[in-house]
């Protein structure tokens, strides 16, 4: 029987999880102390309702169909664990339920987003507490912990949720991907379709590859953009051999650095990667 894209989409957040090892993450073999695996499990099922509208190629705007995926993701009790990934995974998502699964498709689906978009991703932030840099001082309006008290400022502007991601490129990884053509996650998506081998396997190199190619937003955002520069070294010692992935793994979660963008952007290549034909 074949997948639906929403049951693509589930999939994909689950086998992000599973994927081990992906370091410094949450994944089969490592918890942290206060987000386990189950977590994620549970926010992937609970995502499902609105993975399912946004495989409706009639559906809701996408970002009234991902706040109900983030809102379905939040009923466990670890708090956030895929906003990142649900919210790269909307426009991807809606552009495969629209056609072959492309860049130019899935840019088309985000610059086509309008202020409902724009008002369902800031209601999204009532439903989790997520990390976020502080708002530049002529945007305290637009903070998005401000959630839908900002909504009235976002008609007012008839700011698409593009437009509000569009101002966050220089310090969010996923709004860089929203604004560049998604080109990160296919290349991702196209690595992990050519390699053989168990698909969590291919996703553990790819991961680590996209974790030493570019400093984590995520933990520039926590830990300072040293420490998301330091991490990326890391990374490409252990990707040429020098260190012991599962070392790194180990050691980035004893130090309570968790490169979450990164996975995110795992999760959105695992995706494309199922729809290309990518075998399970």
């Amino acid at each position: 029987m074949t997948r639906t894209i929403a049951q693509q989409a589930e999939l994909a957040l689950l086998l992000e999880v599973a994927t081990t090892p992906k370091p410094g993450n949450v994944d089969r073999h490592r918890d942290h102390d206060d987000l386990r695996f189950e977590h994620f499990l549970a926010g992937a099922v609970g995502a499902s309702e609105g993975l399912r509208d946004l495989a409706d190629p009639d559906g809701p705007p996408i970002g009234v169909a991902f706040e109900q995926a983030v809102a379905g993701m939040s009923d466990q009790s670890g708090g956030n664990t895929q906003f990142g990934g649900l919210l790269l995974l909307a426009p991807l998502v809606r552009a495969a339920a629209l056609g072959e699964l492309t860049p130019e498709r899935a840019t088309t689906v985000a610059e086509g987003t309008g202020v409902e978009d724009a008002a369902g991703f800031y209601r999204a932030f009532e439903h989790v507490d997520v990390a976020v840099a502080d708002p530049p001082d002529d945007m305290d309006a637009l903070d998005v912990r401000r959630g839908s008290d900002a909504v009235p400022e976002i008609r007012e502007r008839g700011l698409s949720l593009s437009d509000v991601l569009a101002r966050s490129t220089d310090h969010d990884g996923i709004a860089r991907e929203w604004t560049s053509g998604f080109e990160r996650t296919f290349d991702a998506a196209d690595q992990l379709v050519s390699r053989d081998g168990p698909l969590p396997d291919r996703a553990a190199d790819v991961f680590l590859e996209l974790l030493a190619a570019d400093p984590d937003t995520f933990v520039a955002i926590n830990h300072g953009e040293e420490t998301a520069r330091e991490v990326r070294g890391r990374a490409e010692a252990a990707r040429e051999g020098d260190t012991d992935p599962e070392t790194l793994a180990d050691e980035l979660v004893a130090e309570g650095i968790n490169p979450g963008t990164t996975a995110d952007m795992l999760a959105g290549g695992l995706f494309v990667a199922l729809e290309r034909g990518a075998e399970v």
